[in-house]
């Protein structure tokens, strides 16, 4: 088995006090990914405590938060949940159950990826806790269960007894705290009460999320963006596009694209700071185009039908009221970590 390289990340917080090196029993096995590219990031296994008992708090209870904090949104049913970025930057992965449903929210604070990983089928009767382990820079999760390592980014499992097996994702929304405030006034907010003392309002990384550098290497740099340009992906057919999300109006944006063979809409805004991309063709086969709609959120377009669609994509009036967009296999991160783990993806003008 070849040696994993080991990185010694020094910052100043209680929170990364570097611990013993990974076990070998944490990285036995086969490997999807290249192991000599897996770091180790200093905490070791559960270093950095997920939440598994999650409290929440009124939306508008946090004043450690600002108005440009981001926060990330679920949504199911009438259950509707913020979970803050200055949280998760110290946590990085919450364990809940939304309307019954189980989840693990994942968070990287290095690639700037949240993605909410559904705890079904082998993953029901398990949680997620963090590894320790990067690749490219990005959290490499790990399920209690098997204590099988999982890849957050490319959503699959790359070492141990669930190799190979892939996650399957909630929608999330990604945004302001100002404009989940705006969009979801009476939601539930993720509380700072979670056993853990750690300095909520303090970024822990200094300026890593604006300057062009990072901490540990990647296989794989394109400087055709600015490395912490935040965008959203969409992975099809074995090709990606991404779409940087300063780039989108002021208002909200929609796009009608149809890329690798399949069609979505792409949903954005530069100045309420949030994207999402969802298929276009339902599942009776009916191929919708969609136009925007202003200053009415959560709600952001309309279709050729006269449906209205809320950011989530759902239908809130019209005749398919009720239904549902299928997500698409879409997430934002910062484009260096897109240009690693998909390299040479188009970038959407």
């Amino acid at each position: 088995m070849k040696l994993l390289k080991h990185v010694t990340v020094f910052i100043i917080t209680v929170a990364f006090i570097s611990c013993d090196s990974v076990e070998t029993a944490d990285v036995a096995g086969e490997w999807l990914i290249p192991q000599d590219q897996v770091f180790d990031g200093g905490p070791g296994r559960d270093g950095i405590p997920s939440i598994d008992n999650p409290q929440f708090t009124n939306i508008n209870d946090a004043s450690y938060l600002s108005d440009n904090d981001l926060v990330i949104g679920i949504k199911s049913g009438t259950v509707i949940k913020a979970y803050p970025h200055p949280i998760l930057d110290w946590h990085e992965i919450v364990n809940d159950e939304v309307n019954g449903k189980l989840i693990g929210l994942t968070y990287c604070p290095l690639t700037g990826s949240a993605i909410a990983w559904n705890r079904v089928g082998q993953l029901s009767n398990t949680s997620f806790g963090v590894s320790g382990l990067l690749y490219n820079s990005n959290l490499i999760p790990y399920d209690r269960k098997t204590r099988s390592n999982w890849s957050q980014m490319k959503l699959q499992c790359v070492n141990g007894d669930l190799i190979g097996q892939e996650v399957q994702t909630s929608k999330i929304i990604e945004t302001t705290y100002k404009t989940w405030r705006e969009m979801y006034p009476s939601s539930k907010l993720l509380s700072t009460n979670t056993g853990f003392g750690r300095q909520y309002g303090n970024y822990p990384y200094g300026d890593y999320r604006t300057n062009n550098d990072l901490i540990f290497p990647v296989s794989i740099e394109d400087n055709r963006l600015h490395k912490k340009a935040r965008v959203i992906g969409i992975i099809g057919n074995g090709q990606t596009m991404v779409f940087t999300i300063s780039k989108f109006s002021t208002g909200v944006d929609v796009k009608n694209v149809t890329f690798a063979g399949v069609d979505y809409v792409v949903i954005g805004s530069s100045d309420k700071n949030f994207a999402a991309v969802y298929k276009r063709k339902l599942s009776d086969g009916t191929l919708l185009e969609f136009t925007a709609v202003q200053d009415v959120l959560p709600v952001v377009m309309v279709d050729n039908e006269g449906n209205k669609w809320d950011v989530f994509g759902e239908a809130t009036a019209g005749p398919r009221a009720g239904e549902s967009l299928q997500q698409a296999k879409a997430f934002i991160a910062y484009w260096f970590a897109w240009a690693a783990f998909y390299p040479n993806a188009l970038i959407a003008q």
